[in-house]
């Protein structure tokens, strides 16, 4: 992950966005203490992904109590 300040990103945006396309990060920081404020990453990295049923498996639990009624729509928030 490469880091630059807003400067230097306004002058290359063209240059960083073409190396975010090739999977590159980088941190933008502003100011004299060069404080952290963006994280530029491609957008496959930040789309989120499906998760995964049963990677908890033997680590969490849960219980459904009798009686609970939910219709789909209300579940899918419809």
């Amino acid at each position: 992950m490469k880091t630059l300040a807003v400067g230097e990103f306004k002058t290359r945006f063209s240059e960083v966005l073409d190396e975010v396309r090739h999977g590159e990060e980088f941190v933008v920081c502003y100011g004299r203490r060069k404080e952290k404020v963006a994280v530029v990453v491609p957008y496959e990295k930040y789309t989120k992904k499906p998760v995964q049923l049963g990677v908890r498996e033997g680590v969490a639990t849960y219980r459904i109590k009798d009686g609970f009624e939910m219709t789909d729509e209300e579940l899918l928030g419809l």
